[in-house]
């Protein structure tokens, strides 16, 4: 390109010194240059066309109602910042698309796919005439535009289909196996009844060699198709831990946002299932189906034998079904005593510190265990029923082999059957009533295993739909809340009613009012982690319940009053446990929050190992860490709540500098506090008062308010730099 724009030059400025002497020669040399300056000019008008479509473009988000309101926020933005408006202000032109869109048609692929209010939206490849998000954003201190999408299918109901779906899908191919191996199992009483039927009358070596080959090769290859069925089996119950797994932890961890935590047992539920699937009782279970394989072997033999058979599987039947009747109550009541006193360990074990300290151990060692022992006592009922239902299912299947060989010999008597036959379907028959018996033995695990399945189905047929919903631009940091109306479930008590309040990109509010005003659900509610009764959070005037949760986590922060880490590094806990956390990334994050100076006196910084409860770090340092947290990856919209409750004087002072830093990053904060200090760094105030904003407005504005209030309860006057708040 310069080269050319250099030949023009000359080209002109040789023209310039030819003058008008050199007139009737100029005129070829001027077409041609006038056809190479046209050529040149065609060529710079494609290149802007290519730079303006790489140029980041303004996304308009729907339209509010309210349009009055709207446009005074927009002049008013405008009014506040008038170079970055300017610098936003890059609109693509519908001319300068890609040829590929033009007349309202795009390249195939070019679209993202959405199956109507049911699908989820995947992202395609980016048509080529589309704007490329993502460096510019990242220039202005953004995170990348790419985030992660949803790690899982829309319906976690569909896990458990597809597991169910593996799960028959290898037991018929086991149920062949199944079938080979009991058909192998005839192999023994016809060796019995050939040795004493034919080889002892014969006294036939051959006959007796040949038969043990023959009988030793069905033993071996029953024992190998055996073992191939077990080994199907196991690989089964993996592939379901593998199904189910994630979706259960993940419909856990939702479900555990409105209950206390016990849907987190239902990852002991899969280990049943596990167990179940690799347990003798299953091949009991699939052993039973072919007892009337056997039952007929017994009739060919004689029917007196076959009937004796199965009378006996019938008591057998009926002894399971009263077994059934005698135990299921029990083992449900077993069951809830022992989720109770697992929830009573989970909070020993979060509460150690606390039950230490106060002498609490006899106490809650005590709760534990009238669980534990309702429990057992339970299960030692329940087991008692079951191992009488096995001893008499045992006694009918012993007898019922007496009875066999005791009319079998009375019929060889009678010179109906010889010995090797009825020896034969003594044997028959005790391996037909086997399967039974032995389902009897593991009704207990069966019975377990239902209960488990059950509650997995419950968990994951209840948990929300997991759209993957439209990738929104990244937010600016624009909160409406409007009406918010929250009362807990199963309750009357209104604990938000009515809260409405506006906040422009940037803005910072301080929330305040008396203990349980409301202010710990509010912030919950700010960030998504509580779902109002009726009333919307809107953030960029999209409804949280709208955006993917994934960007939409991506793009706040949260700071809880009950401050956790989890276990692994610093760096891994301010990265949010991400694997593509850039060490850039959560740097900038360390020094928004102003920790990286405390990061820097550990021994091994951020590498520094933190336990499950937070050691080694102190109540203030962990709050700290979690602050910066909340701030990596540049969130739009940061929930602080009592970020100061464990902080000491420094650690004050580094609030207050990471709140300065994160109005100058124009980070919405919204802070939840009880101190006055705070205040300071805020531009709105909002007071929370039994559920219902008591007063909402500029911070001098509202502390100018409060003063006669703090005043009136008997607390001195206060001036705006330094309030107290009620």
């Amino acid at each position: 390109m310069n080269e050319r724009v250099n030949g023009l030059s000359e080209t002109a400025v040789k023209l310039d010194r030819a003058g008008l002497d050199g007139m009737d020669r100029a005129p070829p040399q001027l077409d041609r240059l006038e056809r190479e300056f046209q050529t040149f000019m065609r060529e710079v008008d494609e290149a802007a066309a290519q730079l303006r479509l790489k140029a980041k473009p303004i996304w308009f988000g729907p339209v509010k109602a309210d349009i009055d309101a709207e446009s005074a926020l927009l002049k008013d933005e405008r009014r506040k910042d008038p170079p970055q408006q300017e610098a936003d202000a890059k609109i693509i032109q519908p001319e300068r698309l890609d040829p590929s869109q033009e007349n309202g048609k795009f390249a195939a692929g070019s679209l993202k796919s959405m199956d109507a209010d049911t699908g989820p939206v995947r992202a395609q490849p980016q048509p080529s005439g589309a704007p490329k998000m993502g460096e510019a954003e990242k220039a202005e201190g953004g995170s990348s535009d790419v985030f992660h999408r949803r790690l899982g299918p829309i319906n976690l109901a569909d896990n458990l289909q597809a597991g169910i779906r593996a799960v028959r899908r290898n037991l018929l191919v086991v149920m062949g196996f199944t079938l080979a191996t009991n058909v192998l199992v005839l192999a023994i009483p016809v060796y019995l009844f050939q040795i004493s039927d034919r080889v002892l009358t014969s006294r036939s070596t051959d006959t007796l060699v040949m038969l043990t080959i023959l009988i030793a090769g069905a033993v071996i290859l029953n024992a190998v198709l055996d073992a191939i069925r077990r080994f199907i089996l196991m690989r089964t119950a993996v592939e379901v831990a593998a199904q189910l797994g994630a979706p259960i932890l993940g419909a856990a961890a939702r479900a555990s946002l409105h209950s206390n935590g016990r849907e987190y047992q239902t990852l002991g539920d899969l280990q049943q299932l596990r167990s179940f699937l690799v347990s003798g009782t299953l091949l009991s279970f699939l052993d039973a189906p072919l007892t009337p394989l056997f039952m007929l072997a017994v009739f060919l033999v004689h029917p007196d034998l076959g009937y004796i058979a199965v009378v006996a599987a019938l008591l057998l039947l009926v002894i399971a079904f009263i077994n059934q009747k005698m135990t299921a109550s029990a083992f449900h009541e077993a069951g809830n005593f022992q989720s109770r006193a697992n929830l009573h360990l989970d909070s020993m074990s979060r509460n150690s510190q606390i039950i230490n300290a106060l002498a609490m151990i006899p106490e809650a060692v005590k709760i534990w265990g009238q669980d534990t022992a309702g429990s057992l006592k339970a299960q030692v009922l329940a087991q008692d029923r079951n191992v009488i239902s096995a001893s008499v299912s045992k006694a009918v299947r012993m007898l019922a082999q007496v009875a066999m060989l005791g009319w079998g010999a009375y019929l060889s008597l009678e010179g109906q059957l010889t010995g090797g036959m009825v020896i034969a379907a003594s044997i028959i028959a005790g391996r037909a009533l086997a399967p039974v018996e032995g389902a009897i033995e593991g009704w207990h695990q069966f019975i377990h295993t239902r209960s488990a399945y059950e509650r997995i189905s419950v968990l994951l047929k209840s948990s929300p739909l997991n759209f993957e919903r439209l990738k929104l631009p990244r937010p600016q940091g624009r909160l409406d809340v409007e009406r918010l109306l929250f009362v807990p479930q199963g309750t009357k008590r209104v604990v938000l009613n009515g809260v409405s309040f506006t906040l422009a990109a940037g803005e910072s509010l301080a929330v305040i009012g008396d203990s349980g005003a409301g202010k710990t659900t509010l912030g919950k509610m700010l960030v998504g982690s509580l779902l109002p009764t009726s009333g919307n959070v809107r953030l960029d005037l999209m409804d949280l319940r709208n955006w993917d949760q994934r960007q939409f986590g991506e793009n706040i922060g949260y700071l809880p009053q009950d401050v956790q880490l989890f276990p692994g590094t610093i760096k891994a806990n301010i990265g949010r446990m991400r694997d593509d956390a850039s060490d850039e990334d959560i740097y900038k994050a360390a020094r928004l929050a102003d920790v990286h100076e405390l990061i820097s006196t550990f021994a091994q910084g951020y590498e520094t190992m933190v336990a499950a409860d937070g050691s080694p770090l102190s109540g203030g340092q962990k709050q700290r860490i979690a602050l910066a947290r909340a701030f990596f990856g540049n969130p739009r919209l940061v929930v602080l709540d009592e970020p100061n409750s464990n902080l000491d004087g420094s650690g004050d002072a580094a609030l207050l500098r990471a709140l300065s830093h994160a109005k100058r990053e124009k980070i919405t904060v919204i802070t939840i506090t009880q101190r006055p200090s705070l205040l300071n760094c805020v531009d709105k105030i909002l007071l929370l008062s039994n559920g219902t904003v008591a007063m909402f407005g500029v911070r001098e504005e509202v502390l100018k308010a409060l003063a006669p209030l703090n005043a009136t309860n008997g607390r001195p006057a206060v001036a705006s730099q330094t309030p107290q708040v009620a």
